[in-house]
């Protein structure tokens, strides 16, 4: 009875230490509570510059999806949203400066073929085919035939003026390289002849016409001609001349 009513003194005994012991952790537990969250440190987290990780476009379809079926959404995603039409780039075609035009091959050598080319290279439209029709040359029918052709496409599909059309560049090219034949002689001989072909191409463009030539041509002599000065110059002569032809 005696051991019985000591141990129950002991035990009253160690009650307020327990207490003691219990209400510090608690407060203890509070301090650390009260120091962690405090209106202060959210606000200061919540507005204090920083990175902020921009969320995917799935991340938010997907949130926008949830807040939807939860019922939370916004008035404006409701809204039907405006389709924006897609404006169309007007693509603006350059307007055409030249026409190039030419000759199927035909038989021909290329070297009588460039003395044509030569003679209507750099020559107005409409001169380049007066040449043409009064010339002797065999093929100056075709090459005639072909620059009225070309003058007539320049001025239907690409809208050049024709009173400023000039043969800009006029160039001879061969054609395939062709068969060789045989041609019998005399006497069981032969030989070998060859057709050549060839072609002939023209560019034409904007250029200057014969008027416009003319009075270049005279404007730059016109500049050659050099007045004396008022006031000679003592300048010793060079290269004179003799003086039998003074």
């Amino acid at each position: 009875m005696a051991i019985a009513l000591m141990r129950s003194r002991a035990t009253w005994k160690m009650v307020p230490n327990i207490i003691a012991h219990y209400t510090s952790s608690a407060r203890g537990r509070r301090g650390e509570r009260a120091s962690s969250w405090s209106p202060l440190s959210w606000v200061r987290e919540k507005l204090a510059p920083g990175a902020v990780e921009k969320l995917s476009e799935r991340e938010v379809a997907a949130a926008k999806h949830a807040s939807r079926q939860d019922g939370t959404s916004s008035v404006f995603e409701a809204l039907p949203q405006a389709v924006i039409k897609k404006e169309r780039q007007v693509v603006t075609k350059e307007r055409a400066s030249n026409h190039k035009y030419s000759t199927s091959n035909f038989k021909i050598s290329h070297r009588r073929l460039n003395m044509l080319a030569n003679q209507i290279s750099t020559k107005p439209i409409d001169y380049a085919i007066l040449q043409m029709q009064f010339s002797e040359k065999r093929a100056s029918i075709r090459i005639m035939n072909m620059l009225c052709t070309a003058k007539d496409h320049a001025i239907r599909y690409k809208k050049l003026d024709p009173s400023r059309l000039v043969v800009e560049q006029a160039w001879v090219s061969k054609g395939p390289r062709p068969e060789k034949r045989l041609e019998p002689r005399a006497r069981g001989h032969f030989g070998i002849r060859i057709r050549n072909n060839a072609k002939m191409s023209v560019i034409l463009s904007y250029g200057k016409t014969l008027e416009e030539k003319k009075a270049a041509e005279f404007n730059k002599k016109l500049k050659r001609v050099v007045s004396s000065s008022l006031v000679r110059e003592d300048v010793p002569l060079r290269n004179p001349a003799r003086t039998w032809t003074w």
